[in-house]
């Protein structure tokens, strides 16, 4: 994947302080979709989740905080069990 392609990311969050959680959530609402508590699906090329990692590692307290992006494949699998909580007509492929 080049640089400047998008792709779907899943981004997810420990944060140990309610205020830093807070922040952290924000930001991640202005980049992504909710999918769990603690899970983003967020769309971006590689440069942008490094620009938005840059950020959020300014939000936190790396000694007691956890947040990670991985990148989805794009032919990927999966399988949910219970209520959706994407909103209709939000997928990830």
């Amino acid at each position: 994947m080049s640089l400047s392609q998008s792709a779907h990311w899943l981004v997810t969050y420990d944060i140990a302080d309610p205020q830093r959680l807070t922040r952290v959530c924000k930001r991640l609402r202005k980049a992504g979709t909710p999918v769990q508590y603690s899970v983003f699906a967020v769309e971006g090329n590689t440069q942008q989740i490094k620009m938005m990692m840059a950020q959020l590692a300014r939000l936190i307290d790396t000694r007691d905080d956890d947040v990670r992006a991985y990148r989805l494949p794009e032919r990927g699998w999966s399988a949910t069990l219970g209520q959706a909580i994407l909103p209709e007509g939000i997928l990830l492929e």
